[in-house]
């Protein structure tokens, strides 16, 4: 128990430090890239995502996991997944993007983290009513990994999924280098041969930008004090957080975030006097029938706030930020919306972007797509003034 409690603390400091460190946020993902066409976070959260998906690929063809998290799947994923895609744009940050600013010191987030809990609180009591109303006719079939079910082999269908996701990527920013040759030829003949060259055009882009990004790390290695306390590539983040993943993916379970979120608020009622454990979803399914306690990834997800404090405080970005009014909405419907979206998901943009679709889980596909849409909805209604560039 105490090596695992050591794993949970070297975890959440880690991912709280490369959170920071690389201001590593969903809603900067999604929301500045179809606003801006900015994926400047958007390539960061890509290599995490398939890095992870290797390596828990090869760890769970080997033996070294400890389970996956495969929710049974059907359009509770998508509904609730629009619902937390949409409150955590509003709100300003996602479930890990609030713990790493939490941990900075604006107590806009500390708040919304606090209406989370309001979200997971009420969903628990409306939980009886929902399971009859809800998910038994939203869902549609059992929960799977496709690492469990293919007869690829896990580490090579990883490896596949991820070259696949790459070749895409690299069409998509192909054309976006080939688009302004081909609109100036004049006959199809012409436009067709260009097009047919985007997944190379993308894939000489990917490949220079990678070795400016190693060239960009070998610059900061020269004086890495200095560099530690600059902010990181977001690939860089993305490194730290896929190593960290590994580890606890081989010691504990997938990471995830809203989950322990809503064990907290029940064991946290628990203390001021309300018999958590009498509800059915914090008594028999979040805690499992073992009593409302403290369990390990609920102290793993403190310390992402700890290692986020920690380097905020290194580099000099801590401080204390008391909220403008005018903010205020936004993280109390933004805060409500993510506790209830995540539940009716069930999951947030960490279980099913990140560790979901790194253990390839139905569900999460599903849930994953609810999340972006809900991203881009509520991107174009904030920006409806001025417009989107996607």
């Amino acid at each position: 128990m105490i090596s695992t409690i050591v794993v949970a603390a070297v975890v959440g400091i880690g991912l709280g430090v490369f959170l920071q460190k690389g201001r590593f946020c969903f809603v900067n993902a999604f929301r500045d890239f179809f606003a801006y066409k900015d994926s400047r976070v958007t390539k960061g959260v890509l290599a995490a995502t398939l890095l992870t998906m290797v390596f828990w690929g090869i760890a769970y063809q080997l033996g070294y996991y400890q389970g996956f998290w495969t929710p049974r799947w059907g359009l509770t994923g998508l509904v609730g997944g629009f619902i937390f895609g949409v409150g955590m744009t509003y709100a300003g940050g996602c479930a890990s993007g609030t713990l790493y600013r939490a941990g900075e010191g604006y107590l806009q987030f500390w708040l919304t983290l606090l209406f989370m809990g309001v979200g997971y609180a009420g969903f628990t009591v409306a939980f009886p009513t929902l399971q009859t109303t809800y998910f038994e006719p939203l869902t549609f079939g059992e929960g799977v990994s496709l690492f469990a079910i293919s007869p690829v082999p896990a580490g090579l269908l990883g490896v596949l999924v991820a070259v696949g996701a790459l070749l895409v990527y690299a069409t998509l920013i192909g054309r976006t280098g080939t688009r302004a040759d081909a609109e100036e030829r004049s006959t199809a003949a012409s436009v067709r041969p260009a097009a047919m060259l985007a997944p190379l055009v993308g894939l000489q882009q990917f490949a220079r930008g990678t070795a400016e990004y190693f060239r960009g790390v070998a610059e900061a290695a020269r004086n890495p004090l200095e560099a530690s306390k600059q902010p990181w590539d977001p690939r860089s983040a993305a490194l730290g957080i896929t190593a960290v993943a590994v580890l606890w993916f081989t010691q504990v379970s997938i990471v995830g975030v809203t989950g322990p979120e809503a064990r907290w608020t029940g064991y946290l009622l628990s203390q001021v006097g309300v018999d958590a454990g009498s509800f059915e979803y914090w008594g028999s399914i979040l805690f499992q029938g073992q009593g409302v306690g403290v369990t390990v990834d609920m102290v793993m997800i403190a310390f992402v706030i700890v290692g986020a404090a920690l380097a905020a405080l290194w580099s000099g970005d801590f401080s204390l930020r008391v909220p403008k009014r005018r903010r205020l909405p936004n993280a109390v419907v933004g805060g409500l919306m993510m506790g209830a979206g995540s539940r009716l998901a069930p999951g947030c943009n960490i279980g099913n972007i990140y560790s979901g679709i790194a253990e390839l889980s139905v569900h999460s596909f599903i849930a994953a797509a609810g999340i972006v849409a809900g991203v881009y909805v509520m991107t174009h209604w904030i920006y409806r003034e001025v417009g989107c560039a996607i």
